[in-house]
């Protein structure tokens, strides 16, 4: 943490020369961004990634110190607590700004429409309420992210790291499991203990069907959450990941019950830390339950992953038959940098996934211009420019001219 704060000081005096966003946010929160800066607070990273393209720097170094800043405050007593409450927030800030998005959206659109000036002040408003919707939606993404990491850590631990030190007995609280859904994506027999942790009710909303598995089978014993290997091959597997789905459908019926809708987004997005094969049981079981949109919201999430984890996820998705979400997934992944693309589509390559390799550069293709087609060419042009070109070219052959230009252009390839 002491790293990161005299490596944002540093930033903040380069950003404060520039100008852009350093003004913006100091006039907006001047007190948050100082506690940030004496070392109290975290600044949240897409407000460190806004002051890095003032100053015209790659965000790798400061995304390494940022990882190991974050996994350091989260750990602190009352960490876990923290975020959770930090995230709860921030999702109403996300949705307070949705609602002021329509809103301006369809005074824009009203009949009569406004006048000129009018016009141009909702333009304006709408501009920054559009920029805090992606914020607020990215630190959503970024607090789930680490909440989830916290419990994996806990999984590990034994204790709920951030929460033995803040008073009361630490062996009682060593006792605890992390709250959430972590339970019904690694072990069943962990998650009838997880479900208590959680608060969930015994038994499903409506009188329904109680969640089957092995967590209502009264089996004794726990295995290891901490692993992502799958438990078995073949039918074994499949059962788990079925059973985990009902479990997980199960207590996200519960919390919404409850109207705890901030840990049912952590729920969703903990599923993103498990097995990868078990996401496609978790689509169906979703769909049926009637949470359809709630499996497009970890689409979403998803897209996030690192490189490798995408991957697999895109692969575990193709493999299962869902090639529509595989697809939808591959392209919600091209808003990170070319060098985080570069290693998605390595390690597709490496997993022998070249149809999903070449459905990710399609799209890219598509959206990105034939310059950042180059760009990216040229992160690893052995592996990237063959596979483009064949992009390019199922594209039309004026896509594959663009970015056979823009490859020379870019010296990727010789005149």
């Amino acid at each position: 943490m002491d790293d990161f704060t005299h490596w944002l000081n540093g930033l903040a005096v380069r950003a404060e020369q520039v100008g852009g966003w350093w003004a913006v946010f100091a006039e907006r929160d001047p007190e948050g961004l100082r506690a940030c800066l004496d070392g109290t607070e975290l600044l949240p990273w897409d407000v460190v990634e806004s002051l890095l393209r003032d100053v015209g720097e790659a965000p790798n170094r400061g995304r390494e110190l940022y990882a190991a800043a974050a996994d350091a405050h989260d750990r602190t007593p009352g960490g876990a607590e923290a975020l959770a409450a930090r995230r709860d927030a921030m999702e109403r800030e996300r949705r307070h700004a949705e609602e002021r998005i329509e809103e301006l959206e369809r005074r824009l659109g009203a009949h009569p429409a406004p006048d000129p000036e009018e016009a141009a002040r909702l333009v304006h408003d709408l501009a920054w309420t559009r920029d805090d919707h992606a914020r607020a939606t990215a630190r959503l993404a970024d607090l789930a992210a680490r909440l989830t990491h916290l419990r994996a850590a806990a999984a590990r631990d034994g204790a709920p790291p951030g929460r033995a030190a803040s008073g009361g007995s630490p062996p009682a609280a060593a006792r605890r499991r992390p709250r959430g859904a972590r339970y019904a994506w690694a072990e069943a027999d962990d998650a009838a203990e997880g479900a208590v942790a959680a608060g969930v009710p015994a038994l499903p909303v409506g009188g329904g069907e109680p969640p089957r598995g092995a967590r209502f089978r009264g089996r004794t014993g726990s295995r290891s959450a901490a692993s992502d290997a799958p438990v078995a091959a073949g039918a074994e597997e499949a059962e788990e990941a079925a059973r985990a789905a009902v479990n997980a459908v199960y207590a996200l019926r519960r919390l919404r019950a409850q109207g705890r809708t901030g840990e049912a987004h952590v729920l969703l997005c903990e599923a993103l830390g498990g097995p990868p094969g078990r996401l496609p049981a978790l689509a169906a079981e979703l769909h049926r339950a009637g949470f359809g949109a709630d499996w497009g919201t970890l689409l979403w999430e998803a897209a996030s992953l690192p490189p490798a984890r995408l991957a697999a996820v895109a692969g575990a998705l193709a493999d299962a038959g869902r090639a529509e979400d595989c697809e939808q997934l591959l392209r919600q992944g091209l808003a990170r940098p070319v060098e985080e693309l570069a290693g998605a589509v390595a390690a597709l390559v490496a997993e022998v996934r070249e149809r999903e390799a070449h459905a990710l550069l399609t799209a890219f293709l598509r959206v990105r211009t034939p310059e950042e087609a180059a760009r990216l060419a040229a992160v690893d042009p052995a592996l990237l420019v063959p596979r483009l070109g064949a992009a390019a070219r199922a594209l039309s052959a004026a896509d594959d001219r663009a970015l056979r230009h823009a490859l020379r252009v870019g010296g990727v390839l010789g005149p």
